[in-house]
């Protein structure tokens, strides 16, 4: 087992992370191998959801069911680890494998010396779109149009609204960036 702190990924049951986080740092404060543990993370972001006419927003897990936990490995860390309530095991089971420096890098969003943007780099909308949304269209070929989302599709990060062009309703393709809720 390692002796200098390192990243693991700890699995928890889906929905119990923030409990779990708290249920950990208890117990490490209450043990004398306080030092052989650092942050622990529940990945997540903020983000704005339409729900009817109202935006609401809420936290997103990147990582459902799973934690971070900068530590030590000992046998006595982790036993402490998965003994915790609600905790299932480490990812890589009785011989956890760290989490690659560089991985934790773009986790955390630290910059690692490159300057340009990473090809993995996902932007998320601020607002979620769902099929039945009204939209309003704020730039490009059909800007102030206001229409109906037929489709979305979040890995292109296109939108597919019914808009009235001569009085018939006409199919088009925007971006998310294109878009903003129609007040």
């Amino acid at each position: 087992m390692s002796n200098e702190k390192e990243w693991y990924v700890v699995n928890t049951f889906s929905g119990y992370e923030n409990s779990v986080k708290r249920a950990l740092e208890d117990r490490i404060k209450g043990k004398t191998f306080e030092d052989q543990f650092g942050e622990i993370l529940v990945p997540s972001e903020q983000v704005t959801e339409r729900r009817g006419k109202r935006n609401v927003k809420t936290t997103r897990k990147f990582f459902p069911g799973y934690i971070f936990v900068n530590m030590e490995l000992t046998k006595e860390s982790w036993h402490l680890v998965t003994n915790t309530p609600k905790v299932t095991g480490f990812l890589g089971g009785q011989t956890p494998k760290p989490v690659r420096q560089n991985e934790m890098n773009k986790m955390l969003g630290h910059t690692t010396g490159q300057t340009e943007a990473s090809p993995e780099a996902i932007v998320v909308p601020d607002v979620v779109y769902n099929v039945g949304d009204s939209v309003r269209v704020k730039s490009g070929a059909f800007a102030n149009f206001t229409g109906e989302v037929e489709e979305v599709n979040n890995d292109k990060q296109k939108i597919w609204l019914s808009v009235s062009i001569f009085g018939r309703p006409t199919r088009v393709e925007v971006d998310f960036t294109e878009v903003e809720p129609a007040s």
